[in-house]
């Protein structure tokens, strides 16, 4: 009886834990294996995964895996700044428009649980560094990447109300309780490095 009881108590804890921890739907069980999957793998191949992602209906792992691959690209081309710009950085932009789009449509209508993906990003990226750039060996570029998408995340909520309006007065969906899977367009434009 009292293994039993301390065993729920973990069970408790751990899940209390986790909510407390700002877990989000978007680093689900499916977007957690996509993601060690891609490890190692040319940035590109994030936004490749996130596009079968919305494409499939599995828009919160989508928006993990499109955040998650965007911090290692950004971090990709500023750790390497002699690439031409037909190359990576070309791509990278094309990329960003063409995933980043529909990826950020759905997003940026649940602004908490986008703030909560990158949290979560974040988390997952210092558990699971980098190895196509290493954090070793470019130290500078993680910090300053990750620090921009953390400023990302403040801007987004401290703007909050604005962006809701904005989708209002277009006629886009706006949710905070995660209950509705497909938005009509919004996206905003990605930031050059």
């Amino acid at each position: 009886m009292l293994a039993r009881r301390c065993m729920m108590l973990s069970i408790f804890a751990l899940v209390a834990a986790t909510v407390a921890a700002g877990a989000t739907r978007a680093q689900t069980a499916a977007a957690a294996s996509a993601a060690r999957e891609l490890a190692g793998q040319h940035p590109a191949e994030y936004y490749r995964r996130a596009a079968a992602l919305i494409t499939s209906a599995r828009k919160d792992d989508a928006v993990f895996i499109f955040y998650l691959g965007q911090l290692r690209f950004r971090t990709h081309l500023m750790a390497r700044p002699n690439l031409p710009p037909s190359g990576d950085r070309a791509l990278f932009a094309s990329l960003s428009e063409v995933v980043g789009r529909p990826v950020n449509e759905y997003a940026f209508g649940d602004l908490p649980a986008l703030a909560r993906t990158v949290d979560a990003v974040l988390a997952w990226d210092l558990k699971n560094p980098d190895s196509y750039t290493p954090p070793a060996q470019f130290a500078a570029a993680h910090a300053s990447v990750r620090s921009g998408l953390a400023s990302m995340k403040a801007q987004l909520l401290a703007g909050a109300d604005q962006i809701r309006a904005q989708r209002k007065r277009a006629g886009e969906p706006v949710r905070a309780d995660g209950a509705e899977n497909s938005r009509t367009p919004f996206a905003p434009r990605p930031t050059p490095l």
